[in-house]
């Protein structure tokens, strides 16, 4: 059982949380977590390199001078791959990284980092932010008051909360997400995650959704 402190905006602590982080994984497995991340960031992979062949290049394929006699290294057409401007010799074309695990997997690596978090004291509790409106400022004011300005954070809201996700989404190092969208990835990348006491009520009653797929942050809309 993890007694988690719980803040307010101001930065003050007001209460307590209590969680079983057993219950929301038995076991932590680096193997899973580090497998599951990889993935996530192969599928974020554009794969649009592109480099050209000898056949792809401008250029004659006419001997460049005479065997024997110049004194110089003996030379074939100017787009072989020892020549400026030449083709490459092992090119690399696009291609698709994105390959995917079991859903099972994926959804319990996730699981497995909400607890690794918490397990590693690196997650924050604040009851509410107290923002009636989307201000950048006032949502920077707040993370200060947590000991976390200049930290990569992890913010993750019970529900789509599009007043605290415009407040923080042009804040550098800092990411809003739903509980029902975080993976891994998002998890584990940041030095801190917040939690407010909602999205830890949904995790501790298990009725958030673990999304398997998604890496990329939607933007809410009011």
């Amino acid at each position: 059982m993890a007694t988690l402190p719980i803040h307010d905006a101001s930065g003050k602590e007001v209460g307590s949380y209590e969680i079983d982080t057993t219950q929301i994984a038995d076991r932590v497995s680096k193997q899973l977590l580090h497998d599951v991340v990889v993935m996530y960031q192969a599928n974020k992979r554009q794969g649009s390199h592109n480099s050209r062949t000898r056949g792809q290049v401008s250029g004659h394929k006419k001997k460049m001078y005479r065997q024997k006699g110049t004194g110089n290294a003996r030379a074939g057409g100017k787009r072989t791959n020892v020549r400026r401007g030449g083709g490459v010799a092992r090119t690399i074309k696009p291609r698709d990284y994105s390959y995917r695990h079991p859903k099972k997997a994926v959804k319990l690596a996730t699981r497995m980092a909400i607890r690794s978090r918490i397990d590693d004291g690196e997650v924050i509790v604040i009851n509410q932010f107290g923002l009636d409106s989307p201000k950048t400022s006032q949502m920077a004011a707040v993370l200060k008051n947590l000991g976390l300005e200049g930290v990569t954070t992890l913010v993750a809201t019970g529900s789509d909360d599009s007043v605290v996700y415009k407040s923080g989404r042009n804040i550098t190092g800092v990411t809003v997400e739903p509980v029902r969208q975080l993976n891994a990835l998002t998890l584990l990348k940041p030095k801190k995650v917040v939690f407010t006491t909602e999205a830890l009520d949904r995790i501790k009653d298990g009725t958030f959704a673990v999304n398997a797929a998604s890496t990329t942050t939607e933007e809410v809309v009011a």
